[in-house]
């Protein structure tokens, strides 16, 4: 009987809990990692237009057919190194409670991240590309793949009946909300990326899901320093 049990328990908690990822897996995931650090190496050294798929594969240790297994163009690789940020943006994100508002797991996601290099490789993304237009492909590809995350996320929360129509227009506001941020810190701090200037661009992108949760009721003074003076999640009215 309690060998049963017992078994029945391990069974559970296997059901429970997700696999580790294999050794393939794990091998995967820092052969892409490394194509696309390499891309962002290139563009630091190199500036825009100055390398090639060639130039990121040989860089990478790969093979010109290996780097298109992974991604399908040069701006996929240089895209996909905001990845990380929302990888760890959304991780803090499930592990808000399910009957929180959507904006205020947000917010709160985005407070857990307290160390600002976290949105470093975004950050120096966007500012990269600012200064080469060529390149806004890339930062495009990068906006459309944190929307289909955040998409998938809420989804999650929501379950599979939820609209698709409030779906997109809440990733939709969400993402716009993020540009907002970026373009503002950017316009503030401009290529900056000491921590000093990535604590900005984290507080700014909190501020502005407080903002979209608000319903973007102009701020007052009192409520700008009492959202300033404590490091607590604002209360929203949002009805997401």
């Amino acid at each position: 009987m309690t060998q049963t049990s017992s078994h029945d328990a391990a069974a559970e908690s296997s059901l429970s809990e997700p696999a580790a990822p294999s050794r393939r897996e794990l091998n995967k995931a820092a052969t892409r990692n490394s194509i696309a650090t390499a891309a962002l190496d290139l563009l630091r050294s190199n500036g825009a237009g100055n390398f090639t798929v060639e130039d990121i594969a040989a860089s990478a240790g790969v093979s010109r057919r290996t780097f298109f297994n992974y991604f399908p163009s040069l701006e996929a690789a240089l895209a996909s190194v905001a990845d990380g940020f929302m990888d760890h943006a959304l991780e803090q994100f499930r592990l808000r409670p399910a009957d929180e508002s959507i904006l205020e797991s947000a917010q709160a996601a985005l407070m857990a991240l307290a160390d600002p290099m976290s949105v470093a490789p975004m950050a120096e993304l966007f500012s990269l590309t600012q200064d080469n237009r060529s390149l806004a492909r890339s930062e495009l590809e990068a906006w459309e793949h944190c929307t289909e995350q955040i998409i998938d996320a809420a989804r999650s929360r929501l379950g599979t009946g939820i609209s698709e129509l409030y779906l997109h227009a809440l990733a939709g506001s969400v993402i716009s909300c993020g540009k907002a941020a970026m373009t503002v810190w950017f316009a503030e701090r401009g290529p900056d990326l000491s921590a000093e200037s990535l604590a900005v661009l984290r507080q700014h992108l909190i501020d502005a899901m407080g903002l979209l949760g608000a319903g973007f009721a102009p701020p007052s003074d009192a409520s700008v320093q009492a959202s300033a003076a404590s490091p607590s999640v604002p209360t929203t009215t949002d009805r997401f």
